[in-house]
């Protein structure tokens, strides 16, 4: 899905805050010596955070394009390799690792493999640690769905994607377990939970830029998608100034392995 436009995703795509990997790190204790494998790196937006605490990073990708971006932009630090493959498909040839992560991927593993994999493949006292993005909304703020609900019905009527962004103070209170995914059934033990509240800016092209590298929008026909953010961006541009937000919970869940 977004192995069709690397470059796009690669630019579009929020990155993931800097007290989130200090979090990380106070939490599991990572240092230099610790190896993390990174499931679903995308074109690197978590992995770059990740190789600058000069660990040993695998990260795997299963889209080839996706994967030789990733390894373009993390050219320069030679502790990271990057591999294409998926998860449940990955021949892992280098022993246990100290910390397992999953940024905004861990949705597109197959449960039923994806834990019990994650767990053979941590060493005792091994952390699971899944990074995400909730879009929220704060009320009284003006919010592109609003402001675009009609063109979305216009164009892709009774679509069970669409809606608007659920409140901040709502997405706070999901602060127990695992989040939407399948819960790992005792593999790792209490979970923490972390937000971050960050906000992307931008003008009417760049945002539907950001929902072109989505997977509600990829998923729509082209006949349908292109005219669709044409409208959305020309709705900002006329109706918002030409200057939209899109506001972001990113969230650390994060587990040690049990026993």
């Amino acid at each position: 899905m977004f192995n069709e436009v690397p470059e796009l995703y690669g630019r579009a795509r929020p990155a993931y805050p800097d007290e989130m990997f200090s979090d990380l790190v106070s939490i599991t204790g990572m240092s230099e010596r610790s190896s993390v494998l990174e499931v679903g790196c995308g074109t690197g937006q978590a992995t770059r955070s990740l190789a600058a605490l000069r660990c040993s990073v695998t990260a795997i990708e299963p889209g080839a394009e996706m994967a030789a971006l990733a390894r373009r932009r993390l050219a320069p630090f030679r502790n990271v390799t990057v591999e294409t493959s998926t998860f449940e498909e990955w021949d892992e040839r280098r022993g246990r690792f100290d910390v397992l992560v999953a940024a905004s991927a861990w949705h597109w593993v197959d449960p039923s493999i994806g834990w019990r994999r994650a767990h053979a493949m941590l060493g005792p006292g091994g952390w699971m640690a899944l990074l995400g993005h909730v879009v929220a909304r704060r009320p009284g703020e003006p919010e592109v769905y609003a402001e675009t609900a009609d063109l979305h019905e216009r164009f892709s009527p009774g679509n069970p994607d669409w809606g608007h962004p659920p409140l901040e103070d709502d997405v706070r209170t999901t602060d127990v377990g695992w989040g939407p995914v399948e819960d790992p059934g005792g593999l790792f033990g209490p979970t923490i939970v972390r937000w971050y509240p960050t906000v992307q800016w931008f003008n009417g092209n760049g945002f539907a830029d950001l929902l072109r590298s989505t997977s509600p929008y990829r998923r729509l026909d082209h006949d349908v998608r292109g005219p669709l953010l044409g409208a959305i961006a020309e709705r900002i541009r006329t109706r918002m100034g030409d200057r939209a937000s899109r506001r972001y919970l990113s969230v650390l869940r994060i587990g040690q392995r049990a026993m």
